[in-house]
């Protein structure tokens, strides 16, 4: 398996290794399996809390929030945005996820938003931003008042990440996440994306300047080597930069089942959650 760095190693992967290096469905042979039944929970669980689901921030179809507000407005919320490369999946996939903060007590929120090709990534990027807005000014008409932890998986990892400085964010949780978009252009990924040099110039958090804002870095030591690479050189860069925020190795955990640990109020992503916030307050 290939990674996207250093730079010569890259150029000398043929088409299939570069595709490969970011084919998590092609490394977990039971994705399938592991997605079933993260739909199947995700449906039970927006079934049993259905007051504030599929509130719209934007007027795109896919511009929604699932909103679980805890029973206390002033409540920490996690934001929690799905991943698919930016296009696939959706919001209502990924409510299972929310179990574990909630049952601590914790509002959460799943913001949905356009899928590539549909959208440019600059356009993504801009309407999680709008939806951050949203909560800030809307989101206690709904019951969450208090400290946004902006957080995703895969792409949702980079969206997280990239957000991290939004006036509404407190702190971030960046699991799995993707912080150099270059390599994605030399990848069957950018059939949809269409990444340009600008895109990955403004876009990718590893070329941006340090948010000093409290930020864990969440990946699976069974992970493909790229997003590997990818978490830990973003971690050492905000190092570096003295901000503030652990990185967090989820011992055996693949691209999938990393998300399984966010599901349990004692699970290692749900108390990186806490212990993030309480890094920031």
């Amino acid at each position: 398996m290939g990674t996207p760095a250093p730079q010569q190693i890259w150029g000398t992967l043929s088409q299939a290794a570069r595709d490969d290096a970011y084919n998590n469905t092609k490394a977990v042979t039971n994705s399938a399996e592991i997605a079933a039944a993260r739909d199947a929970a995700s449906a039970g669980f927006r079934a049993r809390l259905p007051e504030h689901l599929d509130v719209p921030y934007g007027s795109a179809p896919r511009q929604k929030l699932d909103l679980f507000p805890a029973e206390e407005a002033g409540a920490p919320c996690l934001v929690f945005i799905h991943g698919g490369y930016w296009q696939r999946n959706a919001r209502e996939l990924f409510a299972t996820y929310a179990e574990g903060l909630a049952a601590a007590g914790w509002s959460v929120a799943l913001p949905g938003y356009t899928l590539a090709p549909e959208a440019r990534l600059t356009d993504i990027v801009a309407e999680i931003g709008a939806a951050l807005d949203w909560l800030k000014g809307s989101g206690p008409a709904h019951g969450i008042a208090g400290p946004l932890v902006i957080s995703g998986w895969s792409a949702g990892g980079h969206l997280a990440a990239f957000h991290l400085g939004h006036p509404a964010v407190s702190a971030g949780l960046a699991i799995s996440g993707i912080y150099e978009l270059g390599p994605l252009r030399d990848t069957y990924l950018n059939t949809a994306l269409r990444l340009t040099d600008e895109e990955i110039a403004t876009l990718s958090p590893l070329r941006l300047p340090v948010v000093n804002k409290p930020l864990a870095i969440a990946y699976g030591t069974r992970e493909v080597p790229a997003l590997i690479h990818d978490a830990r050189t973003f971690h050492a860069l905000r190092a570096g930069a003295h901000a503030p925020g652990p990185l967090v190795p989820v011992a055996g955990a693949d691209h999938f089942t990393i998300l399984a640990s966010l599901s349990q109020p004692d699970g290692i992503l749900a108390r990186a959650a806490r212990s993030i916030l309480a890094d920031a307050l």
